[in-house]
């Protein structure tokens, strides 16, 4: 871990960690349905947990992507940060960008863990790393000088991707040989190997990601923020996570500014004081400050005036009018609910920044019976405590 966070201000962050995954899995039951009014219909003041249903939907319009889902579970944004998290929990709190993409690929694709909606960005994401991929193989084989048979080059192939998609550099040369002479003894084969796989290693592009400027690109931001809180090199690895999955300068530029917030959050500053210097640091200040000098919470008409859909520029002025209003934990996720639309791609920088200033119960931080209601929530706790007081 490469945070130079005090160890007073680290249950600060334990608390804002899980009220991403709070907030998420509060609002999924009506995430992506674009009619307040249909929404306060269905859910009243208190539309939180609620199981997915399309009932809901009825009468209204919106998407229903949740089928199969249960109350207490996380949307595909929450499935995303958890690969984020085995990562850095696999690496010591450092970002490998590699190990990143390997996890990424093998949890949302073909035979991966993940049952769910599938975003844009995570499609194109899954299909560019087939091709980034598909393309070494092709400058590997073409640039081998040991002749070899069409088998003997599918074959290599073969044992070699597992190695290459899990190892890089000089931790390749060892294992490739072994695996390599458990069929062919010959050295010149197994060189070609070799060969191979140190060629498609260095193929392999760290950005990956789709031209996409919509809200996954900030929402697996606070662990990596709690890693690399008050650390010179933030914006450099928030810039890497980003273009992992959204290739796209605007998307990084509003990453930034998110990270920024959640930064200042960590480290113990007020939310206002936060809030003014992640502004400026934003493709749209404006629309910010427009958002942020609303006379009061109204996140409905914050949805009206700015957007509610996914995509960054409609989704950052709704979040920073809701946390320069809201007065509690409770009433911020209540009001992202309401705004309707991407509640649940909001809700990862809404929870850890209302968390990260209001902690754990009382009367305005995460609800403890919120906590409990969080699909596999012990496990998701102790994750994020290795990963903030085990470093």
């Amino acid at each position: 871990m490469t945070s130079t966070i005090p160890c007073d201000q680290r249950s600060i962050i334990v608390a804002a960690l899980a009220g991403g995954w709070v907030a998420d899995a509060a609002s999924l039951g009506l995430h992506w349905l674009y009619d307040s009014k249909r929404i306060l219909e269905v859910g009243g003041q208190s539309p939180e947990f609620l199981a997915p249903k399309a009932e809901y939907f009825a009468g209204g319009f919106g998407y229903f992507a949740h089928e199969d889902k249960q109350a207490g579970d996380v949307s595909h944004y929450g499935a995303a940060m958890g690969v984020l998290i085995d990562s850095l929990l696999a690496n010591n709190g450092t970002l490998s960008i590699r190990d990143y993409q390997r996890r990424f690929r093998a949890f949302f694709g073909p035979g991966g863990q993940w049952q769910g909606y599938i975003d844009n960005p995570t499609r194109v994401t899954l299909d560019n790393l087939s091709r980034i991929e598909q393309e070494a193989i092709a400058q590997a084989q073409s640039t081998t000088t040991v002749e070899l048979t069409d088998q003997q080059k599918r074959v290599l192939v073969q044992k070699v991707l597992p190695y290459t998609r899990r190892l890089s550099g000089d931790q390749l040369a060892e294992p490739v040989r072994k695996a390599i002479s458990l069929t062919w003894q010959e050295p010149e084969i197994q060189e070609a190997g070799v060969h191979l796989a140190e060629t498609i290693d260095r193929g392999l592009w760290p950005t990956s990601g789709a031209d996409d400027m919509q809200l996954p690109a900030v929402s697996k931001l606070s662990p990596l923020v709690a890693c690399y809180c008050g650390n010179d090199d933030l914006m450099v690895v928030t810039e890497a996570a980003v273009r992992v999955t959204n290739h796209n300068d605007e998307a990084v530029a509003w990453a930034k500014c998110a990270a920024t917030l959640l930064d200042h959050l960590f480290r113990g500053e007020s939310l206002s004081a936060a809030l003014d210097v992640a502004t400026p640091n934003s493709p749209d200040p404006d629309s910010l400050n427009k958002a942020r000098n609303l006379p009061s919470l109204d996140a409905v008409d914050a949805g009206n005036t700015f957007g509610r859909t996914c995509y960054l520029h409609e989704a950052m002025p709704v979040i920073f009018h809701i946390l320069s209003h809201a007065r509690s934990f409770t009433e911020a996720v209540r009001a992202n609910i309401h705004c309707g639309g991407d509640s649940c791609g909001r809700a990862w920088i809404i929870g850890p920044a209302m968390a990260a200033i209001h902690g754990v119960g009382g009367e305005h931080g995460i609800p403890l019976s919120w906590l409990a209601r969080v699909t596999d929530s012990s496990s998701i706790l102790l994750d994020i405590e290795r990963l903030i007081y085990s470093r």
